[in-house]
């Protein structure tokens, strides 16, 4: 058996000696049968050495290797103890460590010390990881303000609030690159429209933005940029609608609950012949569930038909979305008597929002007429092509509807088709990208009684150069909001903060 330790061991070594030495030309069992010997002392070195035409260097080598492959069977490291490589630590190290604890774990500066103290026996002070953070906060400004803006084509502004404080948010909806993160004593006009000045300076110039109904946002882009659009975003009115849905939902289970126990009351009365009691009640309660239901069902249908027809990417052009808008208002505005301090809001809010919600209509009206016009197909086609893809692929209308479209298209329906997906991609209705980065600000907040509002610069600075793990955009992994901005690479972030010169290519 030790044999055979040796055998491995000597055949994963290299051959250091030349070749032109009786120790190159040695086989394993020959080296072997060398080692045991030196080890077991049977002989003096000097005379092995001697005997075989090697030198002493070579044996001890060799008996070297051989005792440590012996140690290895018959005394053998722990698993979870055995070293599995060396780390060399240096300032640089610490620097980096401290960044990607702060930034990636959330770490406090004290939870930073005890860190390094209890797994790297390194004592730091609090003002050192200080000075090493306002460092790369400087680092982070200065590629944050120099970075080109000119590639947002579609921008999303909105607004988060840390210790009853503003903070407004904008980034880039199709590379969630944040091009704004600034706490401010206001979300007024001005303060928005100062911001989007100094940002068009650096080449923000996108085809339009999507927002909430906030006033000031609103306001300061007009003020700022003038007519450019901003469109509405379909995401707050969606969630209003169902919110409303939940309520008159809940509301009816509960008359229905009310109901039964009423009727079980009744049947106990009868028994005791005091059912006429409560039969004026009964009736009434039996009058609110039938109301409760209707107008659960109803509210239910016509917040269906906005979300999944008017407001959805595959549904009709848009003239006949605004008049199925408008249709729906009126129906609202029937049914508002019923429950009017929840449904009056929802209906003058839809009032307020009509154009900027289906702003994002004429947008795809626009490219599905520029496809029918590359494509030299009808109008209609192309349009009952998009409406094709709001259907459910495993239900018989969807393939008979797509059999008909593909015959009347004469052999162009999956370029029809591969060029109108593209399109309902690429037209944003809502600002998502924005809220799901306010989600993530949130796990943030803390940092601010740490370092002070500078830390914004860096937190924008480690979103925008951090590389995404996973995504449901295959086009996103392993890349960053700046790259897929720019179309460039970049070092990775702790690298950028080094670097002397912030610039890169």
């Amino acid at each position: 058996m030790v044999t055979q330790v040796i055998d491995r061991c000597d055949s994963r070594l290299p051959n250091f000696f030349p070749k032109n030495t009786n120790a190159a030309q040695l086989c394993p069992d020959d080296r072997k049968r060398l080692s045991v010997q030196v080890l077991a002392r049977t002989k003096p070195v000097t005379a092995l050495a001697a005997t075989n035409g090697v030198s002493r260097k070579f044996l001890y080598n060799n008996a070297a290797k051989a005792e440590s492959a012996l140690d290895k069977v018959f005394n053998p490291i722990p698993e979870d103890e055995e070293v599995l490589f060396y780390l060399p630590i240096t300032k640089k190290w610490i620097r980096h460590f401290i960044q990607e604890l702060i930034l990636v774990c959330h770490s406090s500066f004290r939870g930073a010390i005890e860190l390094l103290r209890d797994m790297f026996n390194y004592e730091i002070s609090i003002g050192t990881i200080h000075n090493v953070i306002q460092e790369a906060i400087k680092k982070a400004r200065h590629i944050n303000n120099s970075e080109d803006l000119s590639p947002i084509r579609v921008g999303a502004p909105d607004e988060i609030f840390q210790a009853g404080k503003p903070v407004l948010v904008g980034c880039d909806v199709k590379s969630t690159y944040c091009y704004l993160l600034s706490l401010e004593e206001h979300r007024d006009e001005t303060t928005w429209g100062v911001h989007l000045l100094d940002l068009a300076e650096r080449g923000l110039d996108p085809n339009y933005t999507i927002a909430d109904a906030a006033k000031g946002l609103r306001a300061g882009q007009t003020a700022a940029w003038g007519a450019k659009p901003c469109h509405g975003d379909v995401f707050h009115c969606e969630r209003d609608l169902t919110k409303l849905v939940t309520y008159l939902e809940r509301r009816a289970l509960g008359c229905i609950s009310a109901c039964a126990k009423l009727e079980q009351k009744m049947e106990d009365a009868k028994k005791r012949g005091n059912g006429h009691k409560l039969s004026k009640k009964l009736g009434l309660a039996r009058q609110a569930e039938i109301k409760a239901l209707k107008l659960a069902e109803d509210i239910q249908l016509l917040s269906n038909w906005i979300k999944y027809d008017i407001l959805s990417l595959s549904g009709p052009n848009a003239d006949t979305r605004s008049e199925l808008f408008d249709f729906i208002i009126e129906e609202l505005n029937k049914l508002e008597h019923l429950c009017s301090h929840r449904i009056r809001p929802i209906c003058r809010s839809l009032q307020n929002q009509k154009k900027d919600l289906l702003a994002f209509a004429s947008v795809l009206d626009e490219k599905l007429a520029r496809i029918s016009e590359e494509l030299s197909v009808s109008k209609y086609l192309v349009h009952c092509v998009c409406e094709l893809q709001g259907a459910k692929k495993n239900t018989p209308f969807y393939w008979k509807r797509e059999a008909t479209i593909r015959e009347k298209l004469h052999g162009k329906f999956y370029y029809v088709l591969t060029a109108v997906k593209e399109a309902m991609a690429d037209t944003p209705r809502a600002s998502s990208v924005v809220e799901n980065l306010n989600s993530r600000l949130r796990n943030y907040f803390f940092l601010r009684k740490q370092i002070g509002n500078g830390y914004l610069d860096l937190l924008r600075f480690f979103l925008n150069h951090r590389r995404f793990m996973r995504s449901e955009w295959p086009e996103r992994i392993n890349k960053s909001p700046t790259e897929i901005m720019t179309g460039k690479s970049h070092p990775h972030w702790l690298d950028l903060l080094d670097a002397q010169d912030s610039n890169y290519n």
